[in-house]
Order: structure tokens, then sequence, then C-alpha cells
């Protein structure tokens, strides 16, 4: 809830003409979308007025909604500013759906592999999903995970590839329940990837094993005023929590020793090249004892 509010008054500040720091953007704008932007940002900002109809196109295409409103789309440079925002230094871009508004941290994204037109779609699918299913009723863990789907897996925050907190999850069976997931991800580090990470993996799941749609049947229940348990199952004939049970079984079972193993090989490596300088450290001393020993009179005198 606290995040809530301060993302509106974030959005509030910023749309309101009467702010200072506001006025400091430059505004590019058309019927379809609004760009505030700082002014190094000129060619990105053009950049995304340029590509948002293909972008609105393919979203509305995916999910067959009409997307009946004109978003404003910031594109920052102060990381600072953009943190303090954003209220987690792990997140690139982030939406604020009562307020039609998207903020993207344009220092990130230019140092990392994620293009400006995927993370466009992913945050305007965000305002898409909640401009459509009314009230609370979407949960943030399929609201992030559908997200991350339609714009090819990228998500709020820029995940570490060689490093996965879902296998770690695992291997401790210390999943986070999809229903804790229901209002919002947790703040600290291991908790929020390992989040983002389970929401991306179940929604993958159901589409490995309903398709494409699948997923959308979900969301046209939701459309209509369902909650997510009943979407669910009178889209799939399987209720929410069997589903879950049956998304963690086929995790463990794709989750072999190698993978394991493979998350803790720094760990592994670190602890085997420790052992190894411990026991030449040893093999050392037992020879000097040894030549010491040989004829101590000798070492003595010399």
């Amino acid at each position: 809830m606290k995040k809530k509010i301060m993302l509106l008054l974030a959005a509030f500040f910023i749309l309101s003409s009467n702010c200072v720091y506001a006025q400091q953007y430059h505004v590019l704008e058309n019927r379809d979308v609004k760009i505030l932007f700082e002014a190094p940002l000129a060619t990105a900002a053009k950049g995304v007025a340029d590509i948002y109809p293909q972008v609105r196109a393919a979203l509305e295409s995916t999910f067959g909604w009409d997307l009946n409103f004109r978003p404003s789309v910031l594109l920052i440079t102060d990381r600072k500013h953009f943190k303090n925002m954003a209220l987690s230094p792990l997140i690139v871009a982030y939406a604020v759906p009562n307020s039609n508004l998207i903020v993207i941290d344009c220092t990130k994204i230019a140092r990392h592999p994620y293009s400006i037109e995927n993370t466009l779609k992913h945050e305007l699918c965000h305002l898409l999903l909640h401009y459509h299913i009314p009230g609370g009723a979407l949960p943030r863990w399929l609201d992030e995970g559908v997200c991350q789907w339609v714009s090819d897996w990228i998500g709020d925050i820029i995940m570490d590839q060689k490093r996965s907190y879902l296998n770690k999850a695992v291997l401790r069976g210390s999943f986070i329940s999809l229903r804790s997931l229901h209002n919002g991800f947790p703040p600290g580090k291991e908790h929020l990837l390992l989040a983002y990470e389970e929401s991306k993996s179940f929604v993958a799941y159901i589409l490995s094993e309903f398709g494409k749609e699948g997923i959308l049947s979900v969301l046209d229940h939701m459309k209509k005023g369902e909650n997510v348990e009943d979407a669910f199952f009178n889209a799939l004939s399987t209720p929410l929590v069997d589903l879950e049970i049956q998304w963690r079984y086929s995790i463990r079972k794709k989750t072999t020793w190698f993978t394991l193993l493979s998350y803790y090989l720094y760990e592994i490596l670190f602890g085997l090249m420790a052992l190894i300088s411990i026991y030449a450290f040893i093999k050392i001393m037992l020879k000097k004892r040894a030549y010491m020993a040989e004829d101590p009179e000798d070492h003595l005198l010399s």
C-alpha cells in the first residue's frame, strides 16, 4: 500500500503543470501518446513516438482488447531521481495504471540488452491489463507474468541470467505461494527476484500446458468480473491451487543436480581453491619440518 501511494504521488507531481520538476522536461505528444523527456533524450523520445503505434497494435492483436486511452511516457536520465520514484534499485521501468503513466530509466536500458521497444511493450501491457480488469482483481504475479510473456520475457527488473533464485528455491523447498503475491511483491532483493521468476515461470507453464488460448481465456474471464480462482477454473477446468502444485512439481522434475550445482559454481570453485591453498601450505610446512629434522646440528651451524 505504501508503495502504491508513493507511485501515485510521483505520478501526480510529474504530470502536474504546476510542478517545478515537471517543467524541466520537454514534451513530445500526438493523439496516441504523450512523452516527457530530459533534453539529452530527444532522440529516444522520437524513437518512442515512432514505435508506439506498432507496440500498441501488437498488444491489441494479442489480447483482442482495445487500448482506448493516451498514456504518458516519462524518460529519465537521473538515476537517483528514478530510484526515489521506483523505491527499488533493481527496477528499470514501471507503470502507474491509475495515471496511465510509464516511467523508464534510460541509463539502465542503455547499459543492458533491453530494447526500448520491449520495455515499452511490457509497461504498456500493465496499463492495458489494469484498464480492462476491474479494481484490484488482477494478482500481481499474473500481471507481471503476462507482461513478461508479451514482451519476450523482459521484466521490470534486470535479472542475472546466470543465477536463478527459482532453482535455489527448489533446493531449499522455499517457494513463495502465489496467494501471498496477490497484492504485491516482497521488498528484499532475493525475495523480489524470486517473485519475478515465479511469475514468469508459472505463466510459462500455463502456456506450455494450455497454449496462448488458455491464458487469454483466463484474462477474458477476469475482464468479465470473475476473481482469479474462478477465472482459472472456468477457463482451464482445473483449480488454481492444483495448477500451482503441478507447476512446482514440473520445476522440481526439470531441475537436475547439475543445475543446482551450477548455481553454486562460484562458491564451489572458491571452496576448492581454498582447500588447495591449505593443502599446499600444509605440504610446505611438513617438507620444511622434514628438512629440519634431517640433521638439526648442521642447520644450526649454517
